[in-house]
């Protein structure tokens, strides 16, 4: 089997869905399951939907209507007629959703939040599933909730493997075209799970591994892995081969056209991972293989905002030991920031962090007690794989350097702009 992943972006409206239809034709869709994520920003509007039922806003309802709205365009513009089942179907599971609104007594974020969130991706590939049975193909739709077994841990769940495996390798049929959805899982007690956020490239990476699938490609709307954001930086380049290694590496220090999970089962039974243009599926895009590290070999550049630039120092201007830094990391984990780079001298010790979960404030008040803590928020973190002068120069211009790191591959640089 091939496995497919198409993001937010490939089904935003009725056209990305008919595109969808258009790639399959062009690609083939026999012994294929689709993984698809929320359309468009349904993800981020489900997450206003959150905030306003925990801060019990007025505004609940309309976030709700506002989602509803989204969808039932997307659903007038893709059948003709309203009677379709389709509409039944979607209906259904937003009156689901807001059961649960009405009814949860659950405190807890980060289950009240995989509960909401999953609507997105079980509306998105309901429409999917029916608009190409309406097309003329035969689909399986698939509850991925009943296939991806999880732990509790609500928002960044870990896979049952041995489980899951047992699960898929049972119940997918083959010779026909699965649809399931990415990002989620469930529990020991079915209550839905989500496996990060982006986690949607890993879910196709688990039903690869589960299926010994012959590749995953994932559909986005750039040529394949650009050695650079376009965004960021003019004249970035396709690279048409990575291998694992070298993309385990670009994902680990933040790459977002790869999730950093996805890679590491792939690299298990070296099933080869594709990553193509949905606008222009015929071209051939970048492949993650065996193989060469890069094909062109280019300074390839990452970079994330947003970033907290912690410095910690002893109150007595005594050394910073190993088990300061021990105890500095499980304080790390337990609040959960994610260390992105890390520099220490004798008496102090800096690290440049990602606070997702909005954590540092209580995590300072303890790290106060014990040490002088500087911080300066947001901050951008370059790292440049394969760099050399002229890479480096690009990142620094107009720009303040507070911190840079060099490795034999690796150059890291924290900067503030000027």
């Amino acid at each position: 089997m091939r496995v497919f992943k198409f993001g937010g972006a490939s089904v935003k409206d009725a056209e990305g869905i008919k595109n969808v239809y258009d790639v399959l034709q062009k690609a083939g869709y026999e012994d294929v399951l689709l993984v698809v994520s929320a359309m468009g920003k349904t993800t981020n509007a489900l997450e206003l939907v959150i905030k306003n039922y925990f801060e019990k806003s007025a505004a609940l309802q309309s976030s709700v209507q506002e989602v509803k709205k989204y969808h039932n365009q997307i659903l007038l513009d893709l059948f003709e007629d309203d009677k379709n089942e389709v509409f039944a179907s979607v209906n259904t599971q937003f009156s689901d959703l807001e059961y649960f609104l009405a009814h949860n007594k659950s405190p807890n974020y980060n289950f009240v939040y995989d509960q909401i969130v999953s609507y997105g991706e079980l509306i998105s590939t309901t429409i999917l599933s029916h608009f190409m049975s309406f097309m003329g193909i035969k689909t399986q739709w698939l509850d991925v909730r009943n296939f991806v077994k999880t732990d509790s841990n609500y928002r960044d769940a870990e896979v049952d493997w041995e489980l899951t495996q047992k699960i898929i390798t049972k119940n997918v049929k083959r010779k026909i075209l699965n649809i399931t959805q990415g990002f989620l899982g469930s529990d020991e007690n079915n209550f839905t799970t989500t496996l990060g956020r982006e986690g949607s490239d890993y879910t196709a990476a688990i039903f690869a591994y589960c299926l010994n699938a012959e590749s995953v490609t994932i559909w986005k709307d750039v040529p394949g892995v650009m050695n650079a954001d376009p965004r960021y930086f003019e004249n970035a380049s396709l690279l048409n081969q990575i291998s694992y290694r070298e993309a385990i590496e670009l994902a680990f220090y933040g790459a977002t056209v790869i999730h950093p999970k996805t890679l590491q089962p792939l690299q298990k039974k070296e099933i080869p991972l594709y990553v193509k243009s949905f606008i222009n599926p015929m071209l051939p895009g970048t492949s993650v293989a065996k193989g060469a590290d890069l094909e062109p070999y280019l300074p390839c550049f990452i970079v994330k905002r947003n970033q907290l630039l912690i410095s910690l120092s002893s109150i007595d201007f005594s050394f910073i030991m190993e088990e300061n830094i021990s105890e500095i990391f499980a304080l790390f984990h337990q609040f959960k920031l994610k260390a992105n780079l890390i520099q220490n001298s004798a008496i102090s010790f800096s690290v440049c962090v990602e606070d997702k979960f909005d954590n540092f404030k209580e995590l300072n008040a303890i790290l106060s007690k014990k040490f002088k803590v500087d911080f300066t928020e947001n901050v951008t973190l370059y790292t440049i794989r394969h760099f050399d002068e002229k890479a480096a120069q690009t990142v620094e211009e107009n720009k303040t350097v507070i911190l840079k790191q060099v490795s034999r591959e690796t150059m890291q640089i924290v900067t503030k702009e000027s």
